[in-house]
């Protein structure tokens, strides 16, 4: 009789392989065209791990704090992409809340759709829109208030309240619907163990 139970590991295996290939992909075009991949490209090598985390993370099982970790070292990287061809490293003042809780909530939105579960899935989509909110009221007052870069913007003084009143109504709702999820979780959540009909059950001695 044929096994047809999946192999453990092949997963993992196909993933570090694509991994490889891909970073033999780079190297040859680098060499090919004369690129210096670390003065220019070097966050790849950030990238490229993260990646591969989150696709061996989105293979396993139970690989959600994998794809997690996978999707913060990712987005790490393509922050240092962006400030390595940019030289524009002052933005590390706001940028980090597109790793934490951005990262994160991609990570579960990921993990999310790939194992059926709408909660994760709302929960990841919440920290993303919670990242986007923060980024852009960091960037307004660092940029705008402030003028980190050297050059202020020149932005109307409601705009950075509006920005931080947006966010804490955002917040303010957040929070009101994830009891509201929460509460509606534990009534659907079936007791454990099941009780016997037409009384409680009683634990034997």
């Amino acid at each position: 009789m044929i096994d047809s139970r999946p192999q453990r590991g092949s997963g993992g295996a196909v993933v570090l392989g694509a991994l490889l290939i891909a970073l033999g992909v780079v190297f040859l075009a680098g060499q090919y065209w004369n690129l210096d991949l670390g003065q220019y490209g070097w966050p790849i090598y950030v990238i490229g791990p993260g990646l591969a985390l989150v696709l061996l993370g989105l293979t396993q099982r139970d690989g959600r704090g994998l794809t997690i970790f996978g999707s913060m070292v990712t987005i790490v990287g393509l922050i240092l992409l962006y400030q390595n061809l940019t030289d524009y490293w002052e933005s590390w003042a706001y940028a980090w809340t597109l790793i934490a809780p951005g990262g994160s909530g991609v990570g579960m939105l990921l993990y999310g759709a790939r194992a059926g579960n709408g909660g994760m899935m709302r929960a990841g989509l919440w920290q993303i829109v919670t990242a986007l909110g923060l980024f852009a009221a960091g960037f307004l007052f660092f940029e705008g208030l402030i003028g980190i870069s050297g050059r202020r913007f020149p932005l109307p003084d409601w705009v950075l309240p509006l920005a931080v009143i947006l966010i804490g109504l955002l917040l303010l709702f957040r929070g009101f619907t994830a009891r509201s999820d929460a509460h509606h979780g534990e009534s659907d959540e079936p007791s454990w163990p099941p009780r016997a009909e037409g009384g409680s059950q009683t634990p034997e001695a």
